[in-house]
């Protein structure tokens, strides 16, 4: 029979993250650093991001936070910027929803970005509502 080297199995694995309710400091921007939006998850530890400063860019999950730290869309992030790729960035951070009113508090966060919304499609607002009303009339003739 084989020996177990291992620490434990799957179980183990998923039982570690207990510290997720206590409160962390606020982390702000540094040079070099930009707020950002989640447009769209792209699969293999990437997503596509509208940063504050106007750019969207491709982001990178850094090893650390795979698997650990669940990233959905319309979540607020902080990407590190690379010197060689200005249209690529790295995940560093996500903020919880209170951390990210937060920072729309305290003037980090433009007034026009949504929190915990999501992200919608410019189509879907436009559309309106698609009730369709018929008139007693019409059933009427047929």
């Amino acid at each position: 029979m084989p020996k177990n080297k291992g620490k434990g199995g799957k179980n183990r694995k998923r039982g570690k993250n207990e510290a997720d309710d206590e409160k962390r400091e606020l982390v702000f921007k540094e040079d070099g650093q930009e707020y950002a939006q989640v447009l769209r998850m792209l699969g293999n530890g990437r997503c596509e991001a509208m940063c504050i400063d106007g750019t969207k860019r491709l982001c990178h999950i850094r090893g650390k936070m795979h698997k650990k730290v669940w990233i959905a869309a319309g979540d607020i992030i902080l990407v590190g910027l690379r010197d060689y790729q200005d249209d690529k960035a790295d995940v560093i951070l996500k903020y919880m929803p209170d951390e990210a009113r937060l920072l729309k508090a305290y003037g980090e966060l433009p007034e026009n970005t949504r929190l915990n919304e999501g992200i919608v499609d410019e189509e879907d607002e436009a559309g309106g509502d698609d009730y369709i009303e018929f008139e007693d009339e019409d059933i009427d003739k047929i």
